[in-house]
């Protein structure tokens, strides 16, 4: 196996975040994201789905036509959503009952097709279930970052901190609307893509340094002049 392969894989889901990066699946991104459960659940529905699919497709890429792999990516992806929706109605009803519509609604969600149709359509099997579970740990993160912030600002504190009578006590319920998500979206977005860009250039810079054969740690270096 590639190491360096398999690195850049498994960290794609951050380094390319599909919401605050690649900006996909802004449907689900907003509508769930209202509380940190829903986000959560849809985060790891979604996962599920793209570590199947990926799977699915990666190994059957060498029997799909290029003519009619789109019908058959869209048919892999439809039959794997429905799996998924089915489990969490046998299994969590309760989870079920807050993302309702939205779970079905995953077969149209860009970043599955995206992911279907880039890697797992021209990797192996190994490296595209791998790539489904980054990207989908990427989303679900993103999401549930969303959803806590969201719901934190709404009602002064997550689900689980406070009874149902709190619960009903809005602090700002202007983050519950789509307005109030587009706008925590946009700050949360800018603050990912600020910080990457300083680890980014970070490390840029401290490459740079080492291919001019100077050594980044000072102490070594004083010690070195000192002998």
């Amino acid at each position: 196996m590639d190491k360096k392969k398999f690195k850049s894989t498994a960290l794609n889901g951050l380094v390319n975040n599909p919401t605050f990066v690649l900006v996909l699946g802004m449907c689900p991104t907003i509508a769930v994201s209202k509380t940190l459960t829903g986000a959560l659940g849809m985060g790891l529905a979604t996962t599920a789905v793209l570590i199947l699919t990926n799977t699915l497709i990666a190994a059957c890429r060498k029997l799909i036509s290029d003519k009619v792999r789109i019908p058959c990516y869209i048919l892999i992806i439809a039959t794997m959503v429905t799996i998924v929706d089915m489990s969490i109605e046998r299994f969590l009803p309760d989870l079920y009952a807050i993302l309702g519509l939205f779970i079905p609604l995953i077969v149209v969600n860009c970043i599955i097709f995206a992911r279907a149709e880039s890697f797992a359509s021209c990797n192996p099997v190994g490296y595209a279930a791998l790539d489904g579970l980054s990207m989908g740990l990427g989303f679900t993160l993103s999401l549930s970052v969303l959803g806590a912030v969201r719901e934190l600002l709404s009602y002064g504190g997550l689900a689980f901190t406070f009874g149902a009578a709190e619960r009903a006590r809005e602090v700002m319920p202007i983050f519950q609307t789509p307005v109030g998500g587009f706008i925590m979206l946009a700050v949360l977005m800018a603050a990912f893509n600020a910080v990457y860009k300083a680890v980014k250039r970070a490390a840029i810079d401290r490459q740079n340094e080492l291919m001019r054969g100077a050594d980044p740690r000072p102490d070594k270096a004083n010690k070195g002049v000192a002998a």
